[in-house]
């Protein structure tokens, strides 16, 4: 187990399930959803299932492929329907003191005489998630958890994912859908950043025998890269660690956010060569000698030349003869 993924115990209360269930004859109770769905808060370690399994043997053999344990609660006229809750509440109590590892339990019920257990698991530091019928869950048990999933929202698509190509092999399009419901389950836990070991670890979770080999690539990223090029999802490559993360789905999206740093690109280098633009110096002016008073003539006469004067100007020695010419 990798660090910072959680533990998980699942303990299931068939019979509540079932009254929600009851009377619906289009829809049948699919473990594999609830699996899925849970798989994506981490890894499974415990998983029980409590009813009188005579009664619902249509659902046993589901539950034994999906490595459910089975614990069989034989309806008795002096026992009642509780029997079933306290072997639930005894086994999740027991587990929560002699497992210090499994940190999160999920009571797949909606039964508000869970209520308690979910307090006293929280009060050991344990995670609590509670799962059930819409309209069959006690608003008691459900403001009492730590997060509550209706089952019905199991059935929900989280946005539009992209459409995989039906030409595409057989393997790589299984790749293809396994890794879109991995990024799905990701943006469904809030997680900002998609590390591609995050989208791998989370595949390999909800299917166990997940190998990019298997389905033609050398490498995850190469996986990743050609999911790129058929439009499934978008990525970038990390500056610091130069490995992917993905940022979204499609082909479209990246058009777009392609063509705006085009735009900033252009707008940095016009701005860059404006502060290169020097302005054409203009011809200086020579400085006037500073005049002696307001009234000083424009021009001296030759009688007020001196001879220092002369020497410095370059003039030869008859500069006066000169000007006089």
């Amino acid at each position: 187990m990798t660090e910072g993924e959680r533990a998980l115990a699942v303990f299931i209360d068939f019979e509540n399930l079932a009254l929600g269930f009851k009377g619906k004859k289009d829809k049948r109770f699919d473990i594999q959803k609830v699996l899925e769905r849970l798989v994506e808060k981490g890894k499974i370690i415990v998983k029980k299932a409590y009813a009188d399994w005579a009664e619902y043997s249509d659902y046993k053999r589901a539950l034994h492929e999906a490595a459910i344990e089975l614990i069989d609660i034989p309806r008795r006229s002096f026992s009642g329907k509780n029997s079933a809750d306290i072997r639930l509440c005894v086994d999740a109590i027991d587990l929560c003191y002699s497992k210090e590892h499994i940190d999160t339990f999920a009571i797949v019920s909606g039964d508000s005489d869970f209520s308690p257990l979910v307090s006293k698991l929280k009060e050991n530091g344990k995670g609590v998630i509670g799962l059930g019928m819409k309209e069959s869950s006690s608003h008691l048990l459900i403001n009492n958890c730590d997060e509550f999933i209706y089952y019905e929202d199991l059935e929900r698509p989280l946005g539009i994912p992209p459409k995989i190509e039906q030409e595409l092999p057989e393997r790589k399009k299984e790749a293809f859908q396994l890794l879109v419901d991995s990024v799905l389950a990701l943006v469904r836990e809030n997680k900002e950043v998609l590390w591609s070991s995050m989208v791998k670890e989370t595949m390999k979770r909800k299917k166990p025998s997940f190998n990019e080999s298997y389905h033609g690539y050398r490498t995850f990223s190469d996986l990743l890269a050609d999911a790129e090029k058929h439009g499934i999802i978008r990525v970038r490559t990390d500056s610091r660690s130069g490995t992917y993360v993905v940022v979204g789905f499609g082909k479209e999206e990246k058009k777009i956010e392609a063509e705006e740093p085009k735009e900033q690109k252009q707008e940095k280098e016009r701005k860059t060569q404006k502060s290169r633009w020097r302005p054409r110096p203009r011809n200086q002016q020579p400085k006037a000698t500073p005049a002696i008073s307001d009234q000083a003539p424009a021009e001296q006469t030759p009688s007020e030349i001196t001879p220092s004067e002369t020497a410095a100007s370059g003039l030869p020695g008859n500069g006066i003869r000169d000007v006089d010419d």
